[in-house]
């Protein structure tokens, strides 16, 4: 062997053993800051998820835009302007991030922009014209969905940087579990102290202008972060690059691209959500009271079950929490479809608050399972954008398909779909973080 390759080898060596001393040191500051990070997540989670749900609940907006237009279009067109909205922008939000040692101050300026979204939201409700509030509601839910997706890249991928994968499970079950709690609370005096006497001459414009304070809190939390700086990142790229990437990404992980589009076809299944509150408030009334009684229900779905959730996913992977939920949201809509009084509407949206909460908690979270963390971002966005894009066609097609049949058809269509995610799930996707076990075992 030449004086020059036995050169080239040990500086291969020399810059494996520097890489690997710096990935313990990242590990090593990892953990040193877990319980500060851990504190700062949970209430970033828990006012964030307050304010956030107040907005994103089957209750208080698809409830405001029928009593305003008396159209199920109208809940329709917002929802599907905002799940538009997160499928234009993962992308950007990863190419944002993934060349950068540091994304926090990203996730500021994101999160800023979604929050005044939610502000705008309020605001119109107070001062337009119903003729212009409405249409005004559907762009700034675009607004929002595109901040939201931008959101949900970075704020993945910087609790993949300062949560252990054993730890989670745990703090999303905790955060969920404190989160629905408050948001029940807050959703119950919504409902009645706020929306039932029309406070400051618009209860749910009120309500929205609450959402907008706890969320603003709930993003001042991460000023406590510590964010390490890992050993290696992605060289910075333009979109259209990354763009050009997304085919070879999907070809060479069969799982991946089956449990993104697993979650795709259970993302359809949400094109009923919209439409759950429309469809009880015609069999008990749509009023401040109901409002108090089946949010708080739907809310509170998610502080009980949501440690189980996190329980489950800690010890067999999410995976088997995507199962399950699935079969408790499906079982939840059947029962729904089969009531006729208050009580049955309140166990029902228990059960779809505990089968939706513990869908969005796998999808979100299994994705940081799959490859490498350079290519984190990307495949965040990738999943990100594939469901919202069928979330954007799913609340149009609701509507749709309720006046044209009615509500029990569009809850079967959409039964329909997720049992089709639930076969493609059991069938042909592996828990990633078994994967990875054995994958590290065979190198080894």
């Amino acid at each position: 062997m030449s004086g020059r390759g036995i050169e080239s080898e040990g500086e291969d060596e020399t810059s494996a053993a520097r890489l690997a001393a710096a990935e313990a040191a990242y590990e090593g500051q990892v953990r040193k800051d877990l319980r500060r990070n851990f504190t700062a997540h949970l209430f970033h989670g828990l006012l964030g998820q307050t304010g956030f749900r107040l907005l994103n609940a089957p209750t208080f907006l698809p409830a405001y835009l029928f009593v305003l237009t008396g159209s199920e279009f109208a809940i329709g067109i917002a929802r599907a302007a905002q799940a538009f909205g997160m499928f234009l922008s993962p992308i950007l939000g990863a190419t944002a991030i993934e060349h950068r040692k540091r994304v926090l101050p990203v996730g500021f300026l994101v999160g800023g922009s979604m929050r005044l979204s939610v502000l705008g939201i309020a605001l119109a409700g107070f001062f337009l014209p119903v003729e212009w509030a409405v249409p005004a509601i559907s762009v700034l839910m675009l607004v929002f969905g595109f901040f939201m997706g931008m959101q949900g890249v970075i704020f993945s991928f910087l609790m993949s940087k300062v949560i252990p994968i054993d730890r989670r499970g745990v703090l999303l079950g905790l955060r969920n579990f404190l989160a629905g709690l408050t948001a029940s609370g807050v959703a119950y005096l919504g409902g009645k102290y706020l929306v039932e006497p029309n406070v400051l001459g618009n209860g749910y414009a009120t309500t929205f202008l609450l959402a907008f304070v706890l969320t603003s809190l709930g993003l001042a939390m991460l000023l406590a972060i510590r964010e390490p700086e890992p050993p290696q990142v992605r060289e910075r790229a333009g979109v259209t690059d990354r763009l050009r990437e997304i085919p070879a990404l999907l070809r060479s992980d069969r799982g991946f691209t089956l449990y993104f589009l697993a979650r795709a076809l259970a993302t359809m299944g949400r094109m009923a959500v919209p439409f759950y509150f429309v469809y009880a408030g015609r069999e008990i009334g749509i009023s401040g009271q109901s409002l108090a009684i089946l949010t708080p229900s739907f809310l509170l779905a998610n502080s009980t079950t949501n440690l189980v959730w996190g329980w489950i996913a800690d010890r067999s992977g999410f995976r088997l929490v995507f199962l399950l939920s699935m079969i408790l949201w499906i079982l939840a809509a059947v029962l729904m479809m089969g009531s006729n009084d208050t009580l049955g509407f309140a166990i029902a949206f228990f059960g779809l608050g505990a089968g939706l909460g513990g869908f969005m908690m796998s999808a979100q979270n299994m994705v940081l399972e799959f490859g490498s963390r350079e290519d984190l971002p990307l495949r965040i966005a990738v999943a990100n954008s594939s469901s919202e894009l069928v979330g954007t066609i799913g609340p149009l097609l609701g509507a749709a398909i309720a006046f044209v049949w009615n509500h029990e058809v569009l809850f079967c269509v959409a039964i329909a779909f997720q049992l089709t995610a639930i076969v493609v799930m059991l069938l042909f996707v592996e828990e990633p973080r078994f994967r990875r076990t054995r994958e590290k075992f065979s190198e080894n």
